[in-house]
């Protein structure tokens, strides 16, 4: 049988290099860390977590957390190591990041059928390979990518991280315990704002200096992960309809909801390292700790880690990949993860575990596996290849992509419920088959 090559040890190629192995498949994956850094990574650990140390929303009637549970009950590497490394953040599925990325790369390092090699790919590797090098891929593979594919352009957006305060640094007079409408346990710092704080602390985002990144246009940016400053240039109150957003947070100090309010979020099991939710940014590192620091909770707050910015690359797959993150025109030939056009890190996990099953079976010679848009990994899959899309972007796993019921529903949340409960009927009537 062939060794499959893997090319990147992000979530989504540890997730196709562990699914790879668990089918009796000998993979080698190549990863040019700690040798080569990309700007957005600072560890050697694999399946680094950059921008949040949340993996979303845990309920059925949010996709992601349908997409989730479908890795779940096929076996996702990921989604293991993540519910091992848990931290509270209420209905969400957070991780300690470095626990995290520690649990990952021992259990890839110690599998028997990978061979881990560091070192940097400058060239598409001849097939069976899986490449999921991410968003940052290096230039000499993405000068390899474009060669490969016969001159076909990449497309690309700017994507941010978000600050990291110190627990101790925070002032609880001015903040308190609570996840909305009280769901789950008390895992969010919340940080109040009155409307006249608001309004000074938007028109200093609104002004305030960005640090200079190569190509960097407002419109550019992603909608899912957008910096503080671009939002507040949308509008006053775009930052109250989004991050900033009070509803279902009353201040037990005054029993009202507040104008605004800023959440942080455990960043680490300790509970001793908090990041700012939703507070993607660009901004040059003095002028966050000047704006940043007008919120009143955080007015002698330590950042341990400013926000910065980077550009991501992805393809334009529906005219490059099939639903199976394949070249069409050499089926031993896959892609998986950001690059693909898949944005945020469940997606990219579930991109590398259906390119790793569609592999297992190419080598194998076994039945392609059968994900249909009625489940949320097969709906991302055809999102990716569908010819018809017209400017193809980025997108997180919604319950639009998925083939809608053909029955009435009322209610979203129950219409949500269930699509995802028919979706997981059919990853269990496939389970053995896999």
């Amino acid at each position: 049988m062939r060794t499959v090559t893997v090319v990147g040890a992000g979530l989504a190629g540890c997730e196709a290099a562990w699914q790879l192995a668990q089918r009796g498949i000998d993979v080698e994956l190549i990863e040019m860390k700690p040798h080569k850094m990309t700007p957005a990574h600072h560890s050697a650990d694999f399946a680094e977590l950059v921008c949040s140390n949340s993996l979303r929303g845990d309920r059925l009637e949010n996709a992601v957390g349908l997409l989730k549970e479908e890795l779940r009950r096929c076996g996702s590497l990921i989604l293991q190591c993540a519910e091992e490394t848990r931290v509270e953040a209420g209905g969400a599925l957070a991780v300690d990041r470095h626990g995290f990325s520690a649990l990952v790369t021992e259990r890839i390092r110690s599998h028997p059928q990978i061979h881990v090699t560091e070192a940097e790919v400058t060239d598409v590797p001849e097939g069976p390979v899986i490449i999921a090098t991410g968003p940052l891929t290096s230039d000499a593979l993405s000068e390899a990518i474009h060669r490969y594919f016969g001159g076909a352009e990449y497309m690309n957006f700017f994507d941010a991280a978000a600050p990291l305060v110190a627990a101790e640094s925070i002032d609880m007079e001015q903040a308190w315990f609570a996840s909305r409408y009280d769901r789950g346990t008390a895992d969010y710092i919340n940080c109040a704002m009155d409307q006249e704080q608001y309004l000074a602390f938007v028109e200093a985002l609104k002004t305030a200096e960005e640090a200079e990144v190569h190509g960097f246009e407002d419109k550019m940016v992603f909608e899912g992960c957008m910096p503080v400053e671009v939002m507040a240039r949308r509008g006053v109150d775009t930052l109250r309809y989004g991050p900033l957003k009070p509803v279902g947070l009353k201040n037990p100090a005054t029993g009202t909801e507040p104008y605004a309010v800023v959440q942080l979020r455990k960043d680490n099991a300790a509970g001793t390292v908090y990041n700012l939710v939703g507070f993607q940014t660009h901004l040059r590192f003095p002028e966050q700790k000047r704006v940043f620091s007008m919120i009143p909770a955080l007015r002698n707050a330590e950042f341990v880690r400013y926000g910065v910015m980077h550009r991501n690359t992805f393809l334009n797959s529906p005219q490059l990949l099939d639903r199976y993150y394949a070249d069409r025109r050499n089926p031993l030939v896959a892609f998986a993860g950001q690059m693909t056009g898949v944005e945020g890190y469940v997606e990219s996990t579930a991109s590398g575990f259906l390119a790793a099953l569609a592999m297992a079976a190419k080598v194998q010679e076994k039945p392609l596996p059968d994900f249909s848009r009625e489940t949320a990994i097969g709906a991302l899959a055809w999102y990716i290849s569908e010819g018809s899309v017209g400017e193809f972007q980025p997108m997180n796993v919604n319950f639009g992509i998925i083939e809608p019921l053909g029955y009435r529903v009322k209610g979203k949340a129950n219409k949500n419920l269930a699509i995802a409960n028919r979706a997981l009927e059919r990853i269990d009537a496939m389970l053995p088959t896999l």
